[in-house]
């Protein structure tokens, strides 16, 4: 049943102080390449999370293999949340730094009158105090596709310091609550795309040192 879903959310951050006074870029020529440092958490077993950029720069797709929060009679105990933490290394091309602007999140929520669930992220940069959280709420009955986009405008972007090298660091999880719904039912929130990967694009704003 889950194979043949589509999923989606969104979530955006300010990582960090905000960008007061300064001015976004174009993208730079080179590339920009991310590596996953570290993923660590039951919505994402190691070697299940891929990082890819596009052509343009503009943004950076996370792909997940299994990302799915589920309670019911086939379900574990622990199914109820799934999160996953990732360690991202981006190598900025030199002279440019940048900052999340947001994030558009897919998916597909199967949840019984009754039922609910959420979907919550938190980001940051390595070092930084400050961690932006970012929450949604899904209430039953729902058997259909969901899509959340969020923008961050530039007075409240926050940029990584030029010529520093820290870890984005981005913490996703979902849970699902059977609350007053039948228990011979299935509850499930998950993020899915139609080729049956779970993926988040991100999407950047960059600025010349």
């Amino acid at each position: 049943m889950l194979s043949a879903i589509a999923a989606g959310a969104m979530l955006v951050s300010t990582l960090g102080a905000p960008a007061t006074g300064w001015v976004t870029a174009p993208p730079p020529p080179e590339e920009m390449v991310i590596d996953v440092v570290a993923a660590n958490g039951s919505g994402c077993p190691k070697g299940s999370a891929v990082v890819s950029v596009s052509p343009d720069n503009k943004a950076f797709t996370v792909a997940y293999s299994e990302f799915v929060a589920s309670v019911g009679p086939d379900a574990k105990p622990t199914d109820f949340r799934k999160n996953c933490q990732l360690a991202l290394d981006v190598h900025v091309p030199e002279g440019y730094t940048y900052a999340i602007a947001g994030a558009d999140y897919r998916g597909y929520a199967g949840l019984e009158e009754g039922a609910s669930g959420s979907e919550t992220a938190h980001y940051y940069f390595q070092g930084e105090p400050h961690t932006t959280r970012i929450r949604h709420e899904f209430k039953g009955y729902m058997a259909e596709n969901w899509q959340r986009t969020d923008k961050v405008e530039i007075s409240s972007m926050s940029f990584l310091p030029c010529g520093e090298k820290r870890y984005l660091n981005v913490n996703t999880e979902l849970r699902v609550n059977a609350g007053t719904a039948k228990q011979a039912t299935t509850n499930f929130l998950t993020m899915d795309s139609s080729d049956g990967n779970l993926e988040t694009i991100y999407h950047v704003s960059w600025m010349k040192c």
